[in-house]
Formats: C-alpha cells, structure tokens, sequence
C-alpha cells in the first residue's frame, strides 16, 4: 500500500471575528509587548517569528497565491524610484543635521565595511520580511474588514509606525509612518509588491548612509521609564 503525505495547509475564509483576533494580536499587540516588555535585541527574533507566522496565515488566505509577490517586477518604474531616493535622502540629511549631526556620514567615514554589509542584508532580511507582515498579510488577509483604500493606507502606516514604538524615537515613529504610507500604496494602490521592496530597501540604505539609521540601532534603545 503506498501512503503519500499531504503537506498543503486547507485555505477557508475565516470569520471576521477571528480576522479582527488575528489583526489585534499582529498589529496592535506584539508591537506594545515588543516596546513595553520585551528587550530591544529581540526585535529581529520578533520579527522573524511574525514573518513565519505571516507567511502561513497567507498560505491559508482564499485567493492568494505566492506568484502575487512577484507579479509588478518588470512594472517598477524607475523614475519614480529615482524621485523617491532624491526626496528621501532630502528628508533624511535634513532630520540627520538637526538631530544627530555628529553621526552624518558616519558609516561612511569610520565602518564602510559595516555599512556596505548593511546595504547587501537590509533588503532580504529586513525590507522584505516587513513588506511580507505589513503589507501583503495586512492587505490580502485582513482585506474583509479594512476600511477603503485611502484609509487603509493610512491605517497601515499607523501600526507600521506602531511596529516601531520599541524604538521610543518621536523621529522614527514619524519616519515609519510615512515610509508606511509610500509603501501601502506602492503595493494596494499600484498593486506592485516588488516595487514596495524596492522603496522600502532603499529608503532603509539612505537611512544608514546619512546617519540617521542609528536611530534604528536596537543597542541605542533606552524607554523612558
């Protein structure tokens, strides 16, 4: 007798009490348990963990299919990644002269080794693995009990920002908000997930290229209280 094993998880469409349990826990409690309990070195293992999770909550998500993800790669415009880059980097040496001017530059001019291998990790360990939790999951699972699309794209950017709270940083909360809103829409509203990545990769290389990345460093995380 031959036994085959089915390792394919059954995709049903969930109740919306269980959508609005998932979505609380998510997005609303693992990132106050992360700034209100939890040491700042466990944010990657936090993150980690969520993106697991996320991964199998869309495997069971009706509709969804993995070649979605990739679905926009040939439609990146570059242009508008070439305006992002300039208003960003705009944005960032501004914050970066005004609240930690000592640190302009400062992988540039003292670890470019560090900072270069900050430029090859931070796309595949850090923008992708957000873009997954925070915008795929968000949007396709959570669809049903979303608002409409302009306020969806701010609600994102609100628990985006949340996701941040750790960092006790008015700048970075700031920052993650916005960031949040270019990337929801880059990925509901232009429905190009590679070009989500793509932003939020190198929003994250300005980040550290100016400086201002440091207010991202889990070691230089001190709650006020």
């Amino acid at each position: 007798m031959a036994w085959t094993l089915d390792l394919s998880l059954e995709t049903r469409v969930p109740s919306r009490g269980r959508l609005w349990g998932e979505f609380v826990v998510f997005y609303l409690l693992t990132p106050l348990g992360m700034a209100l309990l939890m040491p700042p070195q466990a944010l990657f293992p936090v993150l980690l963990s969520l993106t697991a999770m996320g991964l199998l909550l869309l495997q069971v998500t009706e509709g969804f299919r993995w070649s979605d993800l990739i679905r926009g790669l040939s439609r990146i415009d570059p242009w508008l990644v070439l305006g992002f880059s300039a208003v960003t980097t705009l944005i960032v040496g501004t914050l970066t002269m005004l609240v930690v001017p000592q640190e302009a530059l400062a992988l540039v001019r003292t670890n470019p080794a560090l900072l270069g291998s900050i430029l090859l990790f931070y796309p595949p360990l850090s923008a992708l693995p957000q873009e997954i939790v925070f915008r795929a999951l968000f949007f396709r699972r959570y669809g049903p009990i979303l608002p409409g699309l302009r306020h969806a794209i701010v609600l994102n950017a609100a628990v985006f920002s949340l996701a941040h709270l750790m960092y006790w940083s008015v700048v970075v909360s700031a920052l993650t908000f916005l960031g949040g809103i270019v990337f929801a829409w880059a990925y509901e509203a232009r429905r190009n997930f590679p070009l989500a990545v793509v932003l939020h990769a190198v929003a994250g290389w300005i980040l550290f290229i100016g400086g201002l990345g440091i207010l991202f460093y889990s070691g230089n995380v001190v709650r006020p209280f």
